[in-house]
């Protein structure tokens, strides 16, 4: 069931129901498709549904797969049409929408071949029109379509419907906007291989649908949801378009609903507990909007913002001021692991124990000097026994290019120094065939990806021994989960979290510094911390778990957003010395840098987003009042696992 709100929100124009996880809003959405096929059947008809493509159904069609294995849901009487196909594009091609819905539903059910449409990506140019209006023809034959299921782009488009496309639209091809081939390009591998055009429904088409449900997963969605919810309907955003339709509605998970103002600035509308946190991020959008320090706003500033009620509750605003700024001020510290032999009550660590024992974990083999560099290194220079436990490969972040590279190397290490390795010349003449012969939709053979995997362990190891670690400190833990050898991974499984837990086991950490950087595009963040979480809560329900107690679990972001600050528990400052050697750090990892596969849609290399949005951060708290400093990295912290039934 969503989760219940006890107002409605007046700033919301279309209905939204919001679930923890999108696997739970997945099921909701299945149950409503399941409820719409079995009514139809027992009046004669075929249920039509509009079906979409990418990363947000997926969790919707293997419900629907599993009711139909084990519920006994059939799709024999169902006809579908889904919303787009990238032009030009073969139907069998591994990037393909009619590959995609055959692998993770057609196949995988009852559904009549002949029962299911997609527009066609090879119809010739000058039959497109033609083959457009038949697609339409055929909807309405059909009867229309009961149910139309929509993902939304992070510029507000559906299908693939772009900004400025007119709300009378039809079925056409369009060309792709550099936003939308930019976020899809972690598919491809490459923006170059996105195609530049695709064909589409048009926003007529998919208004006429009976019902409508548009689905978001993510924080990256967040900003587009709260725009076409809350704000005017525009075709600048074209999923702002459905509040015209008589009966849609949202479904979204907790991170893409966090942009509303029901989440967002909740003082807004009229119900809300002043807890110390709301207080806070209340108290810090106000000041950061009027461009004020926390200690110069004033009752006029409250009663403005609308924050007469916090007034009311809690005083005048100089007490409020105080309450607001020593807790942004408590935040900060140069000593992340505990100040040793120092009392300080409101520190966010603490003093004993010292030295602590440490566990940074890494998703990829450079989320740890590219997310916490400085502190990392401040961690060690300040005597810690700090362990980094690598838990991917990141084998697929690796260009065939570089692989060449390191290949010649190789063969012309061996002829300078006359080594006759019959065993490594086979690898090597194998592998350079392999990368010359390789196809575009062509996955690395086993070889290729342990050469990448190579490539990104050593750069790995070399960080660490820039920081000052020993190899007994590095740690590579494979997790079996990531290797599929391409950008769609496995769930996590038990030999994941079995894995997970013999480390922890055997160091015993009084810290832990894991990803919480959920907008990783791939989600292997994601997966990796919920493995983490899974060996805690394991860990937990063992015997010899007394350490647990005294463990700290503090959540990083990645290289794709930062914490808000009025969420920031530990800001580790940094000089502009540290800076730059954190920079060199992340420098080692040459694989990495200039053009990487698979970085999403922001164009910047790594090193380039730590150092922007270390020194953004730097600059929100001098914003704020507090001292300037040339760059912050930081933290939030997970309750302790005792402390909470489940993690």
């Amino acid at each position: 069931m969503p989760n219940n709100i006890s107002f409605t929100d007046s700033l919301e124009k279309i209905p939204v129901e919001i679930f923890k996880t999108p696997k739970e809003g997945s099921r909701y959405v299945a149950e409503q498709i399941s409820v719409l096929i079995k009514e139809k059947n027992s009046q004669g008809k075929k249920a039509v549904i509009g079906l979409a493509t990418g990363s947000t159904p997926k969790s919707l069609y293997a419900e629907l797969v599993r009711m139909h294995n084990e519920e006994g849901l059939s799709f024999k009487d169902v006809i579908t049409f889904n919303l787009d196909q990238y032009y030009p594009m073969e139907a069998d091609a591994l990037n393909s929408y009619h590959y995609f819905m055959r692998k993770y539903l057609f196949e995988q059910t009852d559904i009549d071949p002949k029962n299911y449409f997609l527009p066609n990506g090879m119809i010739p140019k000058d039959k497109i029109k033609e083959h457009c209006a038949d697609y339409e023809r055929k909807i309405e034959e059909a009867g229309g379509i009961d149910l139309q299921i929509l993902g939304i782009g992070i510029n507000g488009h559906i299908g693939f419907n772009e900004p400025g496309s007119p709300m009378y639209s039809k079925t056409r091809l369009i060309s792709l906007d550099n936003s939308t081939r930019m976020a899809n390009s972690q598919e491809f591998g490459n923006i170059s291989e996105v195609p530049r055009m695709a064909i589409t429904m048009g926003i007529s088409t998919i208004m006429k649908s009976k019902k409508i449900i548009l689905m978001a997963w993510g924080k990256t969605k967040a900003p587009v949801i709260q725009k076409a919810v809350e704000g005017n309907p525009t075709e600048e955003i074209p999923a702002s378009l459905l509040q015209h339709h008589d009966d849609c509605s949202f479904v979204l998970d907790e991170f893409a609903a966090s942009d509303l103002t029901r989440f967002k600035s909740p003082w807004l509308t009229g119900e809300c507990e002043w807890t110390p946190k709301i207080t806070r991020k209340a108290v810090v959008n106000m000041a950061l909007q009027l461009n004020k320090p926390v200690l110069s706003l004033t009752d006029h500033d409250y009663n403005e913002s609308g924050l007469s009620d916090l007034l009311v509750e809690k005083g005048n605003a100089y007490d409020i001021n105080l309450e607001v700024y020593y807790m942004l001020r408590d935040s900060i510290t140069g000593w992340p692991g505990g100040k040793p032999n120092a009392v300080i009550p409101k520190h966010p660590e603490r003093s004993e124990p010292y030295p602590k024992k440490v566990i940074i974990f890494s998703p990829h083999p450079d989320d740890d000097i590219i997310s916490m560099g400085g502190t990392f290194m401040r961690l060690h220079d300040q005597g810690h026994d700090v362990n980094v436990a690598y838990q991917t490969s990141g084998n697929i972040a690796v260009t065939d290019e570089f692989v060449t590279r390191f290949l010649d190397f190789a063969v012309g290490f061996e002829k300078i120094f006359h080594i006759d390795d019959t065993i490594s010349k086979k690898v090597f003449e194998t592998s350079s065939k392999f990368l010359k012969d390789k196809k575009s939709t062509e996955q690395d053979s086993p070889e290729i990806r342990e050469i990448k995997g190579l490539i990104r362990r050593c750069e790995a190891r070399a960080t660490c021994k820039y920081v000052g670690l020993t190899d007994d400190q590095i740690h590579f833990m494979n997790l079996p989960f990531y290797e599929t050898g391409t950008i769609e991974k496995k769930p996590m499984g038990k030999e994941d979290v079995d894995i997970t837990v013999e480390l922890m086991r055997k160091i015993k950490p009084q810290q832990i510094f894991a990803a919480g950087d959920l907008a990783d595009p791939h989600g292997t963040h994601k997966v990796c911390l919920d493995i983490i979480l899974a060996a805690l809560n394991r860990i937990k329900s063992e015997p010899d778990n007394e350490w647990l107690n005294d463990c700290y679990v503090w959540l990083y972001k990645g290289a794709w957003e930062e914490w808000d600050i009025s969420e920031i528990e530990m800001a580790v400052p940094m000089s502009p010395e540290q800076v730059r050697k954190k920079r060199y750090g992340i420098f080692i990892h040459q694989s990495q840098k200039d053009s990487v596969p698979f970085q999403g849609s922001d164009e910047r290399e790594f090193w380039q987003r730590a150092e922007e949005r270390n020194a953004n951060t730097a600059n929100l708290f001098a914003q704020l009042g507090l001292t300037k400093y040339a760059a912050i990295e930081a933290f939030v912290r997970l309750k302790s696992a005792l402390e909470e039934n489940d993690l």
